[in-house]
């Protein structure tokens, strides 16, 4: 996939089909959207394209509401990849873009630089000074400037809308299951593997501690996950704390113990997937007592990934 930072850097010859928006998580209604300008672009021979923003819009003209974003940057360009789209335009979203009027935009961007053929907007988003870049207007000036413009129908579960805030609220409430419907996957962080006190090798569990990127991690306890390991997603508990046993830090950590590995991954960047919740992190009398709770922690673990269904998830990661 091409990525162009900005749209002075996107020099495109080829029609394009394409969407724009935040796209945060990328769950199954975001999926939808690129699955259509996929399908489009393909039917009509033009490139499939994906305008998005960094940093988030809100970040920038109401910080103190901005929400934490369940991906970071990078996440979301190999995500939009995997979805199929060819060609992804990071617009540096600051207060002299969020002045700019939309018709401005459509103009000069949508027709003149990317010469789309079809825009696909997600419901309710909007772009532009006030905005005004509506599917309404998309509609309104498509007809002069010789393009399609259409809103794909949102995605419900169960009667309920998926959003990006719904499922930063279930992550936030340890609902990582729920989230995993969401999103399509399971919900997952990355970051660098640090060395710790080495507490889990002195009591047979050694952890590989994870410092995240992600600024979304689900509610503190332990859980059922998949960590990436060489290529491999390999089976793993998860726990996310303050280590209140030992020293109460003040500082979250995201300790992973990785069922039947043996080796030292300090410095490497570690992927973890969250897919079941065990427990609640608590406060224990001394470490044999959590040694033994580790070990009931870990046979729920394998009962859990035994279930057939959960094999069948993990051979798709």
């Amino acid at each position: 996939m091409k990525i162009f930072h900005g749209t002075e850097n996107a020099n495109i010859q080829k029609p394009t089909v394409l969407t724009l928006g935040v796209f945060d998580g990328l769950h199954l209604g975001h999926q939808r959207i690129m699955e259509t300008v996929a399908e489009r672009a393909a039917a009509v021979g033009a490139i499939a394209t994906a305008i998005t923003f960094d940093p988030h819009p809100r970040a920038v003209l109401h910080p103190e509401s901005a929400p934490p974003l369940l991906q970071t940057l990078d996440q979301r360009l190999a995500n939009l990849e995997v979805l199929g789209i060819e060609q992804a335009i990071v617009i540096a979203f600051d207060r002299e873009f969020a002045q700019q009027p939309a018709e401005d935009f459509i103009t000069a961007i949508i027709q003149d630089r990317l010469h789309a053929k079809e825009v696909h907007l997600g419901k309710d988003f909007a772009f532009g000074r006030g905005r005004s870049g509506n599917i309404e207007l998309l509609k309104k000036m498509s007809a002069e400037l010789d393009f399609v413009a259409e809103e794909v129908p949102e995605v419900r579960l169960r009667g309920h809308r998926i959003s990006s805030s719904r499922i930063r609220a279930l992550l936030g409430e340890g609902r990582v299951n729920l989230a995993r419907r969401m999103l399509g996957r399971p919900y997952g962080v990355e970051g660098v593997i640090e060395r710790g006190a080495q507490r889990g090798r002195t009591i047979g569990f050694p952890t590989a501690n994870l410092k995240p990127h992600n600024r979304v991690i689900p509610k503190f306890g332990v859980y059922a996950t998949a960590t990436l390991v060489d290529g491999t997603w390999r089976r793993s508990i998860t726990n996310i704390g303050v280590r209140p046993t030992f020293e109460n830090d003040a500082e979250p950590s995201i300790e992973s113990y990785i069922f039947d590995f043996e080796g030292d991954l300090y410095g490497d960047v570690l992927r973890v997937r969250f897919l079941h919740r065990i427990r609640d992190e608590r406060k224990f009398n001394g470490i044999d007592e959590l040694r033994a709770q580790i070990e009931r922690d870990t046979a729920r673990a394998r009962n859990y990934f035994s279930r057939p269904g959960v094999k069948n998830m993990l051979d798709l990661l």
